[in-house]
């Protein structure tokens, strides 16, 4: 069976894209979860991952140490990971390598914290361009494939690699245009997504590293998590 090591789901972006998919597309796999420590102790993920880092995919002999290149292995044993029309599929390709390599002052500013409500003290140029983009970018996608999802009427790849913007929308309570904050939530009702986001508020880890970026951005007003 096919091996999938992750992070916290409280915390890990990367994580999430190739666990969705897989529970969406309903590829069987075998979940293996290693917390982030905080203790100077370092990971762990280098027992596992030739780069230390998750998601890493495990196939037999065969280790896969990035989620873009999991999912392209995906989709060689199970086509549907990607659209079947070959327009749909080419703009769902370049959407998500967008994302695996873009938006990042989203990704330094509105770090992934699943379980807590955070106020941002201010929204630089930069994030605002970001959700800019994300915004049109989406819209494109539901206009030009019909939606309900990024390429079509089906999940695929490029949703399961903007899914954790969904949980950044969330979590620092950011809005886009209506199409694509109905999208969001179309995303977050999802079964994966919300066994991911359940398991992420029953998780009592606390990475200082994660938390301690919060604080720099913003004030948290709610924390959901167990034990709070």
């Amino acid at each position: 069976m096919l091996e999938l090591y992750i992070a916290n789901k409280n915390y890990s972006s990367w994580s999430l894209r190739p666990w969705l998919l897989a529970r969406q597309l309903e590829i069987p796999i075998r979940e293996n979860l290693v917390p982030f420590r905080s203790d100077g102790s370092g990971n762990g993920f280098d027992s596992f991952s030739p780069t230390a880092r998750v998601p890493c995919l495990h196939d037999g002999e065969t280790v896969v140490w990035d989620s873009l290149a999991i999912t392209e292995y995906l989709a060689e044993q199970v086509p549907r990971v990607w659209p079947a029309d070959g327009r749909a599929r080419a703009w769902a390709r370049c959407a998500a390598a967008e994302m695996h390599s873009g938006f990042q002052a989203l990704r330094d500013i509105c770090g992934m914290n699943c379980g807590i409500r955070v106020q941002l003290a201010s929204r630089p140029a930069a994030l605002q361009t970001d959700l800019a983009r994300i915004d049109a970018l989406w819209r494109e996608g539901l206009k030009r494939f019909g939606g309900p999802f990024l390429a079509g009427p089906v999940f695929t790849a490029v949703d399961a690699f903007f899914a954790p913007v969904v949980f950044r929308l969330q979590t620092y309570q950011l809005t886009l245009s209506p199409d694509c904050d109905q999208y969001a939530s179309r995303m977050l009702d999802l079964p994966g997504m919300r066994e991911w986001y359940a398991a992420a508020l029953a998780e009592t880890w606390r990475d200082e590293a994660h938390e301690g970026d919060v604080r720099r951005v913003g004030t948290m007003v709610a924390d959901l998590r167990a034990g709070n």
